[in-house]
């Protein structure tokens, strides 16, 4: 006799087509990942494991705000506005996600829309010190003069509330730079860097300080070391090649300033910047080329389009009276005289670049041999030199 029973039998193997549950890791494993990362300086790395952080618990504020802090420090600006904002909107109240917002939102120049976000985080939490070393630095870096009493100011409240982070020795170095503080700035950004030394951008503004201090050497240091941090940059091979400009070593310069260039191929200045160091390399022809992108616009050898920049009182005046006297050493006079002209009519209270202007003009005319352009001492290094 058989007793059969009321009872299902469970295979012992799993049905075909159906996934098998895999160990799933947690936030806080990822965080803790990118933590390590940062403090090694692998960036890239370091936002990749907040990424996953986030996608692990979405609904954290505190990865959005770190992970667009993280951005900041890489150069990608519109990414950290995206994260602050998604930080916001967990929580609408967070003082930190609004200063954050407020600091990338500076860095692409929407300084109206920085101010109110930094305003709002002060709002919340007037004690915020990196909330004050943020308004500090957006205040520097809208070059307004009138603004740097309100950047010093805020520079030394977040001084006072954490002296040791990292954002308050930033912005105080930032501060002091533009304040011609030099030596100041430089031991504010050591300051910065004795906290983490593998931040690119905190190198690239100590060499900049150590490049306006003329501690070439230091500076060069410092650059390479921002270049190595941050490849994807052409700040930092610009930056070296007017180093070696500082010190008259010409090639140096213009190896560097081809690097900048082939990161940013597009970039008008770059060229400008490149062929400022042929012509002072006595490299004529290839200095034309450059710097007629800059004047004209074109397409590289390599096929890329570059738009030409209109004149005005910056650097790139600079870069047209390069171009009018490389054309004019290369007895091209009829296509130099236009550029000088043009300089006397667009740039007329540019007292540097109206003596350039006339003394091409006059040289041309009068069929001598063209020299150098006089520059203005004190001009960041496109200018500075002899060749």
């Amino acid at each position: 006799m058989f007793l059969y029973l009321n009872q299902v039998v469970v295979p012992a193997t799993p049905p075909l087509f159906i996934a098998t549950p895999t160990a799933t890791r947690s936030p806080e494993s990822f965080v803790n990942e990118a933590e390590q990362f940062y403090q090694e300086g692998k960036l890239s790395q370091a936002i990749d494991s907040y990424q996953k952080a986030i996608l692990a618990d979405p609904n954290n504020p505190a990865n959005y705000i770190t992970l667009a802090r993280l951005q900041i420090f890489a150069g990608d600006y519109e990414g950290a506005v995206e994260n602050a904002q998604n930080a916001l909107l967990k929580n609408p109240n967070n003082p930190m996600a609004h200063a954050v917002l407020g600091w990338a939102q500076g860095f692409m120049g929407d300084y109206l829309s920085a101010e109110a976000a930094v305003k709002k985080a002060l709002e919340l939490d007037p004690n915020l010190a990196s909330a004050h070393a943020f308004y500090a630095e957006i205040l520097v870096n809208k070059g307004d003069f009138g603004d740097l009493d309100r950047a010093i100011e805020a520079s030394k409240t977040a001084q006072t509330l954490d002296p040791n982070l990292l954002e308050t020795h930033r912005a105080r170095g930032l501060v002091l730079l533009n304040t011609q503080n030099v030596q100041e700035a430089i031991n504010e950004l050591q300051a910065a860097l004795a906290i983490n030394d593998k931040i690119a951008d905190l190198h690239l503004n100590l060499g900049f300080a150590y490049r306006v201090n003329g501690e070439n050497d230091l500076a060069v240091e410092e650059l390479l070391t921002a270049f190595a941090l941050n490849p994807d940059s052409p700040v930092a091979p610009t930056e070296i090649s007017l180093a070696y400009a500082n010190e008259g070593q010409f090639g140096k310069a213009v190896q560097y300033a081809e690097q900048a260039v082939q990161v940013e191929p597009d970039n008008a200045r770059l060229h400008g910047n490149l062929g400022t160091m042929y012509y002072r390399n006595q490299e004529m022809d290839k200095a034309i080329a450059e710097l007629g992108l800059v004047v004209h616009g074109g397409t590289t050898e390599q096929g890329q389009v570059v738009e030409g920049l209109p004149l005005d009182y910056s650097t790139v005046a600079q870069y047209y009276w390069f171009y009018g006297f490389a054309l004019a050493k290369s007895n091209r006079c009829t296509e130099a005289v236009p550029v000088f002209q043009a300089l006397l009519t667009g740039v007329p209270d540019y007292d540097l670049a109206v003596e350039n202007a006339q003394a091409g003009i006059d040289l041309c005319q009068q069929g001598m041999q063209t020299p150098a352009p006089e520059v203005e001492a004190g001009e960041d290094a496109e200018a500075t030199p002899e060749p």
